[in-house]
């Protein structure tokens, strides 16, 4: 039996809420929409590179959200000795490069878990609490600020990917 890409709810958030929630619940729509963007195809379908020479897929996007989850929230944040996603001597795009259809699965529940293991280590933080990152001080709320961005760019690629698998389009 082949594994197909579950069909995702995405939640609907509240537009007045504080800006801690407001935050959240921006970043937790733009993570079930990546997903919803890949529900109902096959790890063949999700690991497809739509333009070569780009190495772009769905499947690259799943795994780079994963890696970014974790450098910014468990390592940079939560100074969490968490190791990377993918080892550094891979190069920088291994998310992208090194795709194989047949992880498919996994990858995509590995980015569920990363998701968890990103809201624990940031449970009950204010976002005015503070981190070094690359020599400069830097707040929660730039985390949060920085993956809404990523995910609603890379929700724009999916949707080209998307459409280029299938001809599915829209929300």
């Amino acid at each position: 039996m082949t594994w197909t890409a579950p069909a995702v709810e995405r939640p609907s958030g509240s537009l007045v809420a504080p800006e801690r929630d407001l935050l959240a619940g921006y970043l937790d729509f733009y993570r079930h929409t990546l997903l919803h963007k890949c529900a109902g195809l096959t790890g063949e379908q999700l690991a497809e590179r739509s333009a070569p020479p780009s190495t772009l897929s769905l499947l690259g996007l799943i795994r780079h959200a994963r890696k970014v989850e974790r450098i910014w929230f468990r390592i940079h944040f939560a100074d969490d000795p968490a190791e990377p996603v993918f080892d550094p001597a891979l190069g920088k795009d291994a998310d992208f490069e090194l795709t194989d259809a047949a992880n498919a699965q996994a990858e995509y529940e590995a980015l569920v878990d990363e998701w968890k293991l990103s809201d624990a280590s940031v449970a009950g933080r204010s976002l005015d609490d503070r981190f070094t990152f690359a020599g400069q001080e830097s707040t929660l709320r730039m985390i949060y600020i920085h993956l809404i961005g990523e995910y609603a760019r890379h929700c724009g690629h999916a949707d080209l990917l998307r459409e280029h698998l299938d001809g599915v389009t829209g929300a």
